[in-house]
């Protein structure tokens, strides 16, 4: 999956670089619906669940 992640360019130039994470993660952490709240997130139409951006909030809030 890497390398067809790292072989990846357009007709424009650009290129991406992919590396494995192998850190191991805690499981089973939940997020409160007031930490899912004070997150910048904009869905996509398509597949919005799967295809959003998360942005910096503003400074000053949290």
């Amino acid at each position: 999956m890497l390398s067809l992640i790292r072989g990846t360019t357009t007709k424009t130039g650009l290129t991406v670089d992919a590396v494995l994470d192998t850190t191991a993660y805690n499981k089973g952490i939940k997020v409160t619906t007031q930490e899912m709240a004070a997150l910048n997130i904009r869905r996509r139409r398509l597949c919005p669940d799967l295809n959003y951006t998360i942005r910096p909030n503003k400074s000053g809030s949290s």
